[in-house]
């Protein structure tokens, strides 16, 4: 069973499938792992929201975001593209992922951002 007790210190409302719905869609979910696909259109900006877990991360699709901080300062943007480069990845990007405080990504680029989430709930 999942301890939802933890030390977590924000509400469950800031959960990325709660608070972010449009961009965060479970494909799965059980005691021990979450999936989550996350879509991101063109010129969308996320509401703020967390992550509990910690994660792998897999980016098949990489728009240029821009993300955001809980105080909506800018913490990262990412870089423009090569005019050879394709957001399109093979194998996709994939990254290990902390749990992660209150945050917005908006996509700021000409095509939908799209990513796998796969989030360990016993991590």
């Amino acid at each position: 069973m999942v301890d939802d007790s933890s030390d977590w210190p924000w509400p469950q409302s800031l959960d990325a499938v709660t608070a972010a719905p449009d961009s965060h869609i479970v494909l799965m979910e059980n005691e021990q792992v979450r999936v989550v696909e996350v879509v991101i259109l063109p010129g969308e900006k996320e509401p703020m929201h967390t992550h509990r877990w910690p994660s792998v991360m897999l980016v098949d699709r990489a728009a240029r975001i821009r993300y955001y901080d809980e105080d909506e300062n800018v913490a990262f943007e990412s870089p423009e593209r090569e005019a050879n480069e394709t957001a399109e990845r093979s194998p996709p990007e994939t990254e290990w992922m902390e749990p992660e405080p209150p945050h917005a990504v908006e996509n700021i680029d000409t095509i939908p951002y799209h990513a796998l989430r796969v989030e360990l709930k016993n991590g």
